[in-house]
């Protein structure tokens, strides 16, 4: 009996043995292993996914994590200050007056008085201007442009445009003042044939702007003056986003409701460069400086 209970005992421990040596399931081992790693992976992607505030876009690019730089550069989102950069360099405006392109016409003279004209800048001390013909004022485009006029006699000024000498002046017809007509030709001769072409001067103060007489929150007409190149448009903005205003022959941008009255507004010369200007009152006929002008061309 005693014999027997030392085999069965002796069964058993060999039993005991075995049974330990099988491998247990490795699913139980894999899970304990596994589930820190999924629960990281699952929690890094999970922070980019949340959209950071626009005012913390700066401080993210400053002390960036590598998940948020990986997910910056695959998915880049603008600042609420950004400028997309097909609004910020437009094509080109089409008009008359080319830069790069030299016209031909004939030269006439006309007592400019005080400088003033039909694009209303007002008065001036400086008489190197003229007055461009219809055709080519095209709608008081031509305000404001820099002309290098050239006579057949070697002789040539550069004037600034501030009038329009309506028909019968002929297309690349400049109506001369007396005093810039005298530097190029005897006054006494009255019509002569000359070139001219677009200037971009380099030496130029800033831009300024001057809402017109009678202008209100219901109704204004924003004028600029001092401006490099030929002003192309003018938006303003509004509740809906930038919107266009229409020119008039007097040189004045229009709002007939008010929309952008004594706000931002945007300024676009012939190239394409856009200026946004901001912080303009509302002060009707008086001319207020900004900090911008258009560059050289």
């Amino acid at each position: 009996m005693t014999g027997t209970a030392v085999m069965l005992t002796a069964a058993g421990v060999l039993v005991c043995l075995v049974t330990t040596l099988l491998p247990g399931p490795k699913g139980e081992v894999g899970a304990v292993v596994a589930a820190p790693a999924a629960t990281q992976v699952e929690a890094t992607p999970s922070a980019p996914t949340s959209p950071a505030p626009p005012a913390d876009s700066s401080h993210a690019a400053a002390t960036p994590t590598a998940a948020v730089a990986t997910t910056t550069a695959a998915t880049p989102q603008p600042s609420a200050k950004e400028t997309p950069p097909a609004a910020s360099t437009p094509a080109p405006s089409a008009g008359r007056i080319q830069p790069e392109t030299t016209y031909k016409g004939v030269a006439t003279a006309y007592a400019a008085g005080d400088g003033n004209g039909a694009c209303l800048f007002g008065p001036t001390d400086d008489l190197m201007i003229a007055a461009m013909n219809t055709t080519d004022y095209e709608s008081s485009r031509a305000c404001g442009a820099y002309v290098r006029v050239r006579a057949a006699n070697g002789a040539s000024i550069t004037v600034r445009i501030t009038n329009e000498c309506p028909l019968p002046c002929a297309p690349g017809q400049l109506d001369l003042s007396e005093q810039a007509f005298a530097k190029l030709a005897d006054p006494k001769l009255g019509r002569i044939p000359i070139t001219w072409s677009l200037l971009s001067p380099r030496a130029s103060g800033t831009i300024s702007i001057r809402y017109k007489t009678g202008s209100s929150p219901h109704w204004c007409g924003i004028q600029v003056i001092d401006h490099r190149n030929p002003v192309a448009r003018l938006e303003v903005r509004t509740a809906n986003g930038w919107r266009r205003l229409p020119r008039t022959e007097y040189n004045y941008f229009l709002s007939a409701d008010g929309s952008g009255c004594g706000g931002a507004m945007r300024i676009t010369d012939i190239y394409g460069e856009q200026l946004t200007v901001n912080g303009t009152a509302l002060l009707p006929n008086v001319a207020q400086p900004t900090r911008v002008q258009f560059a050289p061309h």
